[in-house]
């Protein structure tokens, strides 16, 4: 094994933070409906 082999190439980002922050957010605000669904549902089932 080489030295030039073994070395850590340094990182380069391909995607725009940006679009990462707006996948995020895709999949965050259903799953933060849903969990207040279910939490409202959960309220219903056995607190009333």
């Amino acid at each position: 094994m080489t030295d030039q082999s073994a070395e850590l190439h340094e990182y380069q980002e391909t995607v725009p933070k940006g679009l990462i922050a707006l996948a995020w957010l895709w999949v965050a605000i259903p799953f933060g409906y849903g969990v207040y669904e279910l939490i409202m549902k959960v309220q219903q089932l056995f607190l009333h």
